[in-house]
């Protein structure tokens, strides 16, 4: 059964009013918050949104007319007061970009559900195992920039936070049973060194799916055209696929028009674009077409690991200690520990379980679990 419902959501766009919510509740333990953004529609992400919820009361703060709330950023950076996520890692990432803000004493539910076992561990199918709780995702794609929102949308961003303290006790409870509290202390410890790091813009076409697949003269072509798209998404704050598909640049890479009339021929090209700006396009492939043979871009060398006879062995008998572990504690051997980890304790020569604190991205929980088992897969057999 759901918990007893809060009040409708105060919608809060003054700063008085933001003010006022935020010093009533300024003595609060835990807090549930969630932001939305845009990056759906936005070529820029940033926060529209912040809901909160506390035991007994939900308010939504609209960002756009009342700038940040600062004191939202006492409470959440303050070690006296839990903050419970769902899917932690976004939000604190548009928290840090926009307010500068470093969320300490982090509860996340997504991280609790994977550490218990939960296949389905999306907040909607966690509302419903738990609260019988059915989430409308109507507005899952919605444009959070747009204004006035509508009371249903309202409504549904409500939602996000109004039943996550409950969950955060429903799993702390079964996380404290289970012996695996500590996991996602450990775990959420983690993500309160959560960053903003901005991407080389120049560098982005790259990693376009499907990028390793072309010759060095149509990379230059792609990073010609992909760059045009991002100059021109971002002077339309539009999302760079609602300015051109990935697919239309790749295709613009690969046959090189040379005219606006073959431009035309290309399947998916948008027609207003082609219009405002296809001489402009053209010019793109042109610049890629006329790069120099020394200049041509092509792929960063990764970093090169030597890799002795054994690795591959040495990290077949680590997954296999790790997939028997899985087996016995009910989790997702993904979950429990990643392929890039095995292969870290592979390379790490470490000869004892005190040795393993140092591979990187190890968890001292995953050494207590497994580490007596890596240790014994690393030994050499005689």
């Amino acid at each position: 059964m759901p918990p007893a419902d809060t009040d409708s959501a105060l919608y809060l766009d003054k700063p008085e009013a933001v003010d006022r919510f935020l010093d009533e509740i300024s003595d609060v333990k835990e807090i549930a918050l969630d932001t939305e953004g845009a990056s759906f529609h936005r070529f820029l992400d940033r926060i529209y949104l912040l809901q909160i919820s506390t035991r007994d009361r939900s308010a939504i703060i609209d960002p756009l007319p009342i700038g940040s709330p600062a004191k939202l950023g006492d409470l959440l950076q303050s070690k006296a007061v839990e903050v419970v996520f769902h899917d932690a890692d976004y939000d604190l990432r548009l928290l840090h970009q926009d307010y500068g803000w470093h969320v300490t004493n982090i509860f996340d539910t997504r991280i609790a559900s994977q550490l218990l076992g939960i296949k389905s561990f999306g907040l909607a199918a966690l509302l419903e195992q738990y609260f019988d709780v059915k989430l409308d995702k109507k507005h899952q794609r919605a444009d959070w920039s747009m204004r006035p929102l509508s009371p249903d949308m309202l409504e549904y961003a409500a939602q996000d936070t109004r039943f996550l303290l409950q969950l955060k006790d429903h799993m702390t409870g079964e996380l404290e049973r289970r012996g695996r509290l500590n996991w996602a202390r450990e775990e959420f410890a983690r993500l309160e060194g959560t960053r903003w790091e901005a991407e080389e813009s120049m560098e982005g076409f790259l990693r376009l799916k499907g990028a390793r697949d072309l010759s060095r003269r149509e990379l230059a072509v792609l990073r010609e055209v992909a760059n045009w798209r991002d100059t021109v998404a971002a002077q339309l704050d539009r999302a760079t696929f609602r300015v051109m598909g990935n697919e239309v640049l790749f295709e613009l890479a690969r046959t090189t028009p040379k005219s606006v009339s073959e431009l035309a021929a290309i399947r998916g090209m948008p027609k207003g674009i082609l219009e405002r700006a296809g001489s402009d396009i053209v010019a793109a492939v042109r610049r890629g077409s006329e790069v120099p043979e020394a200049e041509l871009p092509k792929f960063p060398k990764g970093q090169r690991w030597n890799k002795d006879r054994d690795f591959d062995d040495r990290v077949a008998r680590l997954k296999s200690v790790r997939d028997a572990a899985a087996a016995r504690l009910e989790l997702d051997p993904g979950v429990l520990c990643s392929r890039e980890r095995l292969e870290n304790i592979a390379r790490s020569g470490a000869k004892n379980v005190e040795e393993l604190a140092a591979v990187p991205d190890l968890r001292r929980w995953q050494i207590e679990e497994m580490g007596a088992g890596f240790i014994a897969a690393l030994t050499p057999r005689v």
